[in-house]
Protein backbone atom coordinates (compact mmCIF):
# COMPACT_ATOMS: atom_id res chain seq x y z
CA UNK A 1 0.00 0.00 0.00
CA UNK A 2 1.25 3.80 -1.33
CA UNK A 3 2.17 5.82 1.98
CA UNK A 4 -0.67 8.01 3.08
CA UNK A 5 -0.41 11.04 5.18
CA UNK A 6 -2.21 10.90 8.54
CA UNK A 7 -3.60 13.19 10.92
CA UNK A 8 -3.55 11.84 14.97
CA UNK A 9 -4.40 13.32 18.24
CA UNK A 10 -2.60 12.87 21.24
CA UNK A 11 -3.95 13.95 24.64
CA UNK A 12 -3.24 13.23 29.01
CA UNK A 13 -4.41 14.51 31.74
CA UNK A 14 -2.74 11.94 34.40
CA UNK A 15 0.80 11.83 35.64
CA UNK A 16 3.57 13.72 33.44
CA UNK A 17 1.46 15.01 30.94
CA UNK A 18 4.35 16.13 28.61
CA UNK A 19 6.86 12.86 28.94
CA UNK A 20 3.31 11.31 28.05
CA UNK A 21 3.34 12.63 24.88
CA UNK A 22 6.25 12.54 24.08
CA UNK A 23 6.92 8.99 25.20
CA UNK A 24 3.59 7.98 22.42
CA UNK A 25 5.40 9.98 19.36
CA UNK A 26 8.35 7.91 20.20
CA UNK A 27 6.87 4.57 20.44
CA UNK A 28 5.07 6.03 16.37
CA UNK A 29 8.49 4.48 14.17
CA UNK A 30 9.45 1.60 15.49
CA UNK A 31 5.31 0.72 14.52
CA UNK A 32 5.83 2.08 10.95
CA UNK A 33 4.21 5.42 11.74
CA UNK A 34 7.00 8.17 10.73
CA UNK A 35 6.53 11.33 11.90
CA UNK A 36 6.74 14.44 9.76
CA UNK A 37 5.68 17.23 12.28
CA UNK A 38 4.66 18.12 15.80
CA UNK A 39 1.93 20.97 16.18
CA UNK A 40 2.55 23.16 19.66
CA UNK A 41 1.45 21.78 22.96
CA UNK A 42 -2.24 23.22 24.45
CA UNK A 43 -3.93 23.10 27.66
CA UNK A 44 -7.51 22.10 27.15
CA UNK A 45 -10.13 21.95 29.48
CA UNK A 46 -12.09 18.52 29.64
CA UNK A 47 -15.08 17.88 27.61
CA UNK A 48 -17.94 16.17 28.49
CA UNK A 49 -16.44 14.59 31.62
CA UNK A 50 -15.43 17.96 33.55
CA UNK A 51 -14.85 16.72 36.99
CA UNK A 52 -10.89 15.95 36.24
CA UNK A 53 -7.60 17.48 35.12
CA UNK A 54 -7.15 19.91 32.33
CA UNK A 55 -5.18 17.85 29.30
CA UNK A 56 -2.22 18.62 27.14
CA UNK A 57 -3.11 17.84 23.49
CA UNK A 58 -0.90 18.30 20.13
CA UNK A 59 -1.65 16.77 16.56
CA UNK A 60 1.08 14.48 14.31
CA UNK A 61 1.47 14.99 10.95
CA UNK A 62 2.99 11.42 9.61
CA UNK A 63 3.35 9.13 7.08
CA UNK A 64 2.12 5.23 7.01
CA UNK A 65 1.67 2.03 5.07
CA UNK A 66 -0.24 0.73 7.45
CA UNK A 67 -3.95 0.53 6.54
CA UNK A 68 -6.56 2.14 8.34
CA UNK A 69 -7.06 -0.87 11.04
CA UNK A 70 -3.85 -1.93 11.32
CA UNK A 71 -2.79 1.21 12.36
CA UNK A 72 -5.58 1.61 14.91
CA UNK A 73 -4.31 -1.69 16.67
CA UNK A 74 -0.72 -0.35 16.72
CA UNK A 75 -1.88 2.61 18.31
CA UNK A 76 -3.90 0.83 21.23
CA UNK A 77 -1.03 -1.34 21.69
CA UNK A 78 1.02 2.19 22.40
CA UNK A 79 -1.39 3.05 24.73
CA UNK A 80 -2.00 0.59 26.79
CA UNK A 81 1.93 -0.06 26.87
CA UNK A 82 1.84 3.49 28.48
CA UNK A 83 -0.83 2.95 30.86
CA UNK A 84 -3.66 3.56 29.33
CA UNK A 85 -6.85 2.07 31.37
CA UNK A 86 -10.61 2.56 30.49
CA UNK A 87 -12.47 2.81 33.40
CA UNK A 88 -14.79 5.51 33.25
CA UNK A 89 -15.96 7.12 29.64
CA UNK A 90 -13.86 10.28 28.59
CA UNK A 91 -12.37 9.94 32.00
CA UNK A 92 -8.63 10.56 32.46
CA UNK A 93 -6.03 8.90 30.69
CA UNK A 94 -2.10 8.82 30.71
CA UNK A 95 -2.76 9.01 26.53
CA UNK A 96 -5.06 8.98 23.86
CA UNK A 97 -4.38 8.27 20.55
CA UNK A 98 -7.14 9.22 18.03
CA UNK A 99 -6.84 9.00 14.32
CA UNK A 100 -8.42 12.12 12.64
CA UNK A 101 -7.56 11.45 9.44
CA UNK A 102 -6.27 8.96 6.78
CA UNK A 103 -5.62 10.80 3.60
CA UNK A 104 -8.23 11.64 2.11
CA UNK A 105 -10.35 8.24 2.98
CA UNK A 106 -13.71 7.77 4.55
CA UNK A 107 -13.73 4.73 6.84
CA UNK A 108 -16.89 3.57 8.36
CA UNK A 109 -17.08 0.23 10.80
CA UNK A 110 -17.86 -0.62 14.00
CA UNK A 111 -14.69 -0.01 15.59
CA UNK A 112 -13.29 2.83 13.40
CA UNK A 113 -14.70 6.09 11.85
CA UNK A 114 -12.25 8.78 9.92
CA UNK A 115 -12.38 11.08 10.11
CA UNK A 116 -12.80 11.55 13.41
CA UNK A 117 -17.02 11.62 13.80
CA UNK A 118 -16.25 14.36 16.38
CA UNK A 119 -13.69 16.06 15.22
CA UNK A 120 -15.18 19.13 14.00
CA UNK A 121 -16.52 19.71 17.53
CA UNK A 122 -13.50 19.86 19.50
CA UNK A 123 -11.15 22.70 19.46
CA UNK A 124 -8.56 20.26 21.25
CA UNK A 125 -8.22 19.23 18.18
CA UNK A 126 -8.67 21.44 15.97
CA UNK A 127 -6.07 24.27 17.31
CA UNK A 128 -3.36 21.91 17.30
CA UNK A 129 -4.37 20.49 13.48
CA UNK A 130 -4.75 24.20 12.17
CA UNK A 131 -1.19 25.11 13.33
CA UNK A 132 0.18 22.10 10.91
CA UNK A 133 -2.48 22.41 8.04
CA UNK A 134 -5.14 24.81 8.29
CA UNK A 135 -5.97 24.42 4.60
CA UNK A 136 -6.54 21.52 4.73
CA UNK A 137 -9.81 20.25 3.90
CA UNK A 138 -12.33 17.42 5.76
CA UNK A 139 -12.87 14.84 2.85
CA UNK A 140 -16.56 14.82 3.51
CA UNK A 141 -17.42 18.27 4.51
CA UNK A 142 -15.09 19.95 2.44
CA UNK A 143 -14.70 22.73 4.90
CA UNK A 144 -11.05 23.55 6.42
CA UNK A 145 -9.53 23.18 9.64
CA UNK A 146 -9.39 26.88 9.77
CA UNK A 147 -13.24 26.76 8.92
CA UNK A 148 -13.90 24.29 11.27
CA UNK A 149 -11.83 25.40 14.17
CA UNK A 150 -13.99 29.29 13.76
CA UNK A 151 -17.57 27.16 13.92
CA UNK A 152 -16.50 24.82 16.68
CA UNK A 153 -17.95 25.41 20.10
CA UNK A 154 -16.42 27.55 22.19
CA UNK A 155 -13.97 25.71 25.04
CA UNK A 156 -11.00 26.64 26.92
CA UNK A 157 -7.76 26.22 24.87
CA UNK A 158 -4.40 27.31 25.89
CA UNK A 159 -1.47 27.43 24.05
CA UNK A 160 1.72 26.10 26.20
CA UNK A 161 4.37 26.38 24.08
CA UNK A 162 5.24 25.51 20.06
Amino acid sequence: MPHQTIYLSLGSNLGDREANLRAAIGRLAPLDVRVLRTSPVYETEPVDYTEQRWFLNLVVEAETGLFPMHLLSRIGKIERALGRVRTVAKGPRTIDIDILLYGQAVVRSATLEIPHPRMAERRFVLAPLADLAPGLRHPVTHQTVREMLEAAPARRVRLIHS
